[in-house]
């Protein structure tokens, strides 16, 4: 009899007590109606203050397809606790999912219903945030249809990381030893064939958001820097036109000096040029600043996580390591 083949869903948590139980309902619910697949959910937990730690365990002791990571610590964003996912899932196609379940898990039939297709990746795109309100929405917009301007790869729309990776994608995915992991673009790095689904992404019902302006701004900052050179040509490009305009000003002065000898010389003009010049030089220097600071964190060659316990796993992956299928490649 032929095996089946395996579906993981990665889930990565943070201080999410109050969704795991609902979230493992939901996701046994769905991937037991997929009757062909084997499965397993494994949920990441990033060094969570809240209950997730007791009600993980528990979950583990009650059903063995349920697998924890628990991190050394707290390591920021979810990317590290997905990247520790895939690192560790055994499947042969891994559902990334966040804990706050604004993504629905009932939209992985259809992923997998691409996947057999023979799309090796199967994002979520989102056509609205419910929670935001129109300004927040049309904001997501602007900024996801910026970076796919100016980034040097093809980069979706409006896809978060809510998605389908085939085996394949996984594990090119694993090959990329960056410290700066961003799962949504170097998703579209590694190529392969590709297709979303749209859906609406639900409000937050339990459980507070981390989220803030502040570090929304901060990840769009992070996002152009790691994936877009554009603003180091912007740099390029208006000093070139400092300069012309300081050669125009010259000659201006140079003529006006000739015809009006006399005229009084001006200090608020003066004063001005000075301020430009030294916010236009501020502002070149954050910029290269930002690009320095991301060769610093990658030649530091940091582990990306630490894994400090995991349940119903018999091994722990590197944060450099490959986890392949149980049966083969896809």
């Amino acid at each position: 009899m032929t095996q089946k083949r395996r579906i993981s869903v990665v889930v990565a948590c943070y201080n999410e007590a109050e969704n795991i139980g609902p979230i493992h309902e939901r996701l046994s619910a769905v991937l037991q109606s997929l009757d062909r697949y084997d499965y397993e959910i494994l949920f990441v937990d990033n060094d969570s203050i809240d209950d997730s730690a007791r009600l993980l365990t528990a979950l583990a002791e009650n059903d063995s397809r349920v697998k924890v990571l628990f991190m050394s610590r707290n390591f920021g964003s979810p990317q590290p606790s997905f990247l520790a996912g895939l690192a560790h899932c055994r499947g042969h196609a891994a559902v990334l999912l966040h804990g706050d379940i604004q993504d629905p898990p009932e939209l992985i039939p259809r992923f997998v219903e691409r996947w057999e297709e023979g799309h090796e990746v199967v994002y979520g795109v989102s056509r609205r945030r419910d929670g935001f309100g129109p300004i927040t929405n049309l904001v997501f917009r602007g900024f996801y249809a910026l970076l796919a301007r100016m980034a040097y790869i093809s980069i979706p729309l409006n896809a978060g990381e809510f998605s389908l990776i085939g085996r394949r994608a996984i594990d090119e995915l694993l090959k990329i030893d960056e410290y700066d992991y961003y799962i949504r673009c170097l998703r579209a790095y590694v190529g392969f064939k590709q297709t979303g689904i749209e859906y609406e992404r639900s409000a937050r019902t339990r459980g507070r958001s981390t989220q803030n302006p502040l570090l929304l701004l901060w990840w769009a900052k992070t996002l152009i820097v790691n994936f877009s050179f554009k603003p180091l040509e912007w740099i390029a490009l208006l000093a070139m036109a400092v300069v012309l305009v300081a050669f125009v000003a010259i000659i201006v002065f140079l003529i006006s000096y000739t015809i009006h000898p006399d005229s009084p010389r001006g200090i608020p003009t003066l004063f001005v040029l000075i301020l430009f010049m030294g916010g236009v030089q501020l502002l070149a220097l954050s910029v290269v600043a930002e690009y320095l600071a991301k060769i610093f964190l990658e030649v530091k060659r940091r582990p990306r996580y630490i894994v400090r316990h995991a349940l119903n796993l018999d091994r722990i992956a590197r944060s450099d390591g490959i986890a392949p299928a149980d049966d083969g490649e896809r």
